[in-house]
């Protein structure tokens, strides 16, 4: 039967269950595309630019042939591709989409589908659920925020979390950085601002849906609107601006053996070289000294001159807050217990809407 053409909607639903299929080129996937898509370009890169300026200087009519050429020789290896995919699956179904859900996802809907397997297209294509996850980042989503200074172990009470049943997005994951100088140590490559949107607009989505069937909220972390080389969308920080937070009170000596726990192995050179990035606000002498602590392997030294900038710049956040009539709850920690601190943390998530009910 032909390809069954279904909105974003149906297309989010399906996801969870059947491979999606990219089928625009590799750059085009490469930039951003639907978290979790395979690619399966139809045309490479220089194919695409050759169909494209054919369209524009002679006639469809000429690109299309030349699309053609392109298209017979891969169609084997294209099926094969999907084959491997849908390998140890009862369901031969897959989902395609290419830009705006024409002849690209057409064609390779209609070999996919003469070939054997049951193929889905999404209208509109990469372009209309680009639109939604826009969309998504001018919503208000039911967001508690875990906040607490640098060092607090915040990502690992996320984690704690999530494994707890909450409903839970990790923005830090998603920008592959952990928000600090020395947020990419350790990390892989970020996505690009289109592809962290991306993923974020889908990870809200998850997130609401979860949510709303245990009647909960979500928990992110308080972040700052910049994470290495992403934004949080404006009208989505500027919500969280306004959203309670769960502040994490931890002793100073405590955050920063957890530091020295987590970078104690890394790297010198890249421990150095985030030093540097913030000279400027660090100070010359400071950041002089926190470098020297760095290269003699005192790590908790020089972590605790760089707690103590990170803190300052923390506080004025703080304030920021408390301007937007942000609620801001502390949980008085002893130490960087991811399990503890998260019980803490929903203890007194609790109180507070027990109190709202009074």
């Amino acid at each position: 039967m032909p390809a069954t053409r279904i909105d974003v909607s149906r297309f989010l639903e399906l996801s969870a269950e059947l491979p999606v299929f990219d089928v625009r080129s590799e750059g085009e996937f490469a930039h951003a595309h639907f978290p979790g898509a395979h690619s399966l370009p139809l045309f490479n890169n220089e194919e695409r630019s050759v169909i494209g300026t054919a369209y524009k200087q002679e006639s469809q009519q000429k690109a299309i042939k030349i699309g053609l050429q392109y298209f017979g020789p891969r169609m084997v290896s294209m099926v094969e591709a999907v084959e491997r995919q849908l390998e140890g699956r009862q369901r031969k179904a897959v989902m395609v989409y290419c830009w705006r859900g024409g002849m690209r996802s057409g064609g390779v809907a209609w070999l996919l589908d003469l070939y054997g397997f049951e193929v889905y297209t999404l209208i509109g294509g990469y372009k209309a659920f680009r639109t939604w996850s826009i969309r998504q980042m001018s919503r208000e989503y039911p967001l508690q925020l875990v906040g607490g200074y640098t060092g607090s172990g915040k990502t690992e009470v996320l984690a704690e979390l999530r494994r707890k049943g909450e409903a839970v997005v990790d923005l830090e994951a998603l920008a592959s950085h952990k928000g600090s100088a020395f947020g990419n140590i350790g990390m892989t490559n970020q996505p690009s601002q289109e592809m962290f949107e991306n993923m974020l607009g889908l990870a809200l989505w998850q997130a609401e849906t979860k949510a709303t069937a245990s009647n909960k909220g979500i928990w992110v972390e308080d972040e700052s609107q910049r994470i290495g080389s992403v934004n949080i969308p404006t009208p989505l920080y500027q919500f969280m601006l306004g959203r309670p937070v769960y502040f994490l009170e931890i002793p100073f000596e405590e955050r920063v053996r957890h530091l020295e726990r987590g970078y104690g192995k890394a790297d010198r050179e890249k421990l150095v070289n985030a030093i540097l990035r913030i000279q400027k606000r660090l100070g010359g002498l400071e950041t002089k000294n926190a470098i020297n602590h760095i290269i003699e392997g005192n790590i908790a030294a020089g972590f605790a001159i760089l707690l103590r900038y990170y803190d300052k710049f923390y506080r004025k956040s703080l304030e920021l807050k408390a301007d937007m009539a942000s609620q801001v709850i502390p949980i008085c920690c002893e130490q960087v217990d991811a399990r503890s601190n998260a019980l803490q943390i929903l203890s007194q998530q609790t109180k507070q809407e027990h109190a709202r009910t009074i």
